[in-house]
């Protein structure tokens, strides 16, 4: 239910009901935490508590910045104490327009003069509004609020002002007929009888809201017995925790310690929990960056390579692009995306594969294996989501991000528009073509070889692929059947993809270009200048 609905089931209700004041975020949690079904935003008390008389010397925006911190703090609706509406007809106009922005689901003015001057101070005159005038100010409200349940309270101040109560009923009656959807009635008077003389001659015949600071004595059951609608507790959250402020504060002050108070008053943990910061511990998880991301990342690296002199004594992934190893290229990508672990596979010329905060692998039977065993090797950190790539590529910052982001179990990143005609290479079938792919949900390989025909060619896998945590487990459960058999080191990651395929939907995250293979002289010329 709407905040404005709220509050005007409370006003205009055929059951009594409360609003509890508030006057800061805190205390207005406090209220909400209580029971109480709505709030009174007094300006007395947010006056109070800013150090300054209630008066108007806290401006109006000061007080709507309150109302968002009261706001923000709750579910349940807050009745604003809009003084004499700060102004003419047309200051009301701009504090219902704000009012409704900030979601504040209802405003009470009064009919005395600005700037006005507190209700229950003694010795003080009260300056009342013309009637047409305040009218005005009522009919202006209406007119502005966009919300039809937004209240509008009027304020008969006339008691106060000493006048009769057929003042205060001829004021009222005037407030009704502006449109205002229930009547405040105040009095200061100690006891129930001007009052009760008033709510005699309403009759009912609009919904009243009573405020019984001076009155306090008078029962409960009484206010019901004349079917009035709300009343507001108007001060008593404020002056409850002065009370408690004075006296606390007062012991300290005169024993120097705070040993003896520490029980009586609220625990700390008991503010953080007012303060909703369980919500922030869990909104920190899921937003907020910890630097490091679950994912491992293995990179097949245990091949020489085919480059003549260049890799005589090296590892391809070892030969260097623009000054950096291409693995170096690799590792600095994976980082940059905040992954946890990374894991080399290292075979030819192991001990020349020196980079910092890897892990290394070796894969001793790598001139005698393929990939799939290489990856075997590594089986043990296939216990989460995990990035793998061969040791030779070099790719484009969104070709990783985006992968990262793939949601299914094992997605294979395919280039559509691979230009490797002239060499070996893992060409994939899909069920969607790349030209048709800004339009499916989801693409899924069909087929890999490199020996596709190329009327079924859809694309090349580069060399890069994720597997969830669960991927990752059904990965390492086909790897350990296949270490069975004699089959595994004979494997290319082309043939464990195939396996993997006949219990997995395998996805496809296609690019256009993006990424380097290096197999030659003329790929390593090429890749100069590539940014990662």
């Amino acid at each position: 239910m709407k905040k404005t609905t709220q509050l005007r089931a409370i006003v205009t209700g055929p059951e009594l009901d409360f609003l509890m004041e508030a006057h800061n975020g805190l205390s207005a949690k406090i209220v909400e935490n209580t029971g109480f079904k709505g709030i009174w935003a007094s300006s007395l008390t947010i006056s109070a508590s800013m150090g300054v008389r209630d008066n108007n010397e806290a401006s109006w925006t000061q007080i709507l910045e309150v109302l968002d911190f009261m706001n923000d703090a709750i579910d349940i609706p807050i009745l604003l104490d809009g003084d004499t509406g700060y102004g003419d007809f047309n200051n009301v106009r701009r504090l219902v327009k704000k009012l409704e922005q900030r979601d504040i689901s209802g405003v009470c003015i009064e009919d005395k003069l600005f700037p006005k001057r507190n209700s229950l101070l003694k010795n003080q005159k009260q300056s009342l509004a013309d009637v047409d005038e305040f009218c005005g100010k009522i009919k202006a409200a209406k007119d502005t609020q966009r919300d039809d349940d937004f209240v509008v309270v009027a304020r008969v101040e006339a008691l106060i002002a000493g006048l009769d109560v057929e003042a205060a009923l001829e004021r009222a009656y005037a407030y009704r007929e502006a449109g205002a959807d229930a009547i405040l009635i105040h009095s200061k008077q100690p006891d129930f009888n001007e009052i009760e003389q008033f709510l005699k001659a309403w009759d009912n015949c609009h919904p009243v809201v009573l405020v019984p600071t001076a009155y306090y004595t008078t029962p409960t059951d009484l206010f019901r017995s004349f079917n009035v609608n709300t009343v507001i507790w108007a001060n008593h959250s404020l002056r409850a925790a002065t009370s408690s402020m004075e006296d606390i504060l007062g012991r300290i002050y005169r024993e120097q310690s705070i040993l003896d108070v520490e029980d009586k008053i609220a625990g700390v943990g008991h503010i953080f929990e007012l303060q909703n910061s369980r919500e922030l511990a869990i909104a920190e998880k899921k937003y907020m960056p910890t630097g490091k991301r679950d994912t491992n990342t293995v990179i097949l690296a245990a091949s020489q390579g085919e480059l003549g002199v260049l890799t005589d004594n090296i590892p391809k992934a070892m030969l260097k692009v623009d000054g950096k190893p291409i693995i170096q290229h690799q590792t600095e990508a994976f980082r940059r995306q905040g992954t946890d672990e990374t894991i080399v596979v290292c075979g030819f010329e192991k001990d020349k594969i020196n980079l910092d905060n890897i892990i290394k692998i070796e894969n001793s039977q790598y001139l005698e294996s393929g990939e799939a065993y290489s990856l075997f090797c590594a089986k043990k950190y296939l216990n989460k989501e995990t990035i793998i790539s061969f040791g030779d590529i070099i790719f484009k910052r969104h070709m990783l991000v985006d992968l990262l982001n793939a949601p299914a179990d094992v997605t294979i990143v395919v280039d559509a528009h691979s230009e490797s005609e002239s060499r070996t290479a893992y060409w994939v079938r899909t069920d969607v073509l790349y030209a048709q792919s800004f339009f499916a949900r989801s693409i899924t390989m069909v087929e890999i070889s490199t020996e596709l025909p190329i009327q079924d060619r859809s694309g090349e896998f580069v060399g890069l692929w994720k597997v969830s945590k669960n991927g990752a487990r059904q990965l390492a459960d086909l790897m350990a059947r296949l270490s069975e058999t004699e089959d595994l080191p004979k494997m290319t990651v082309a043939d464990l993809l195939r396996e993997l395929a006949k219990t997995t939907s395998i996805a496809v995250q296609f690019v256009s270009g993006s990424w380097l293979d290096i197999n030659t002289i003329v790929d390593l010329q090429k890749a100069s200048g590539f940014t990662c």
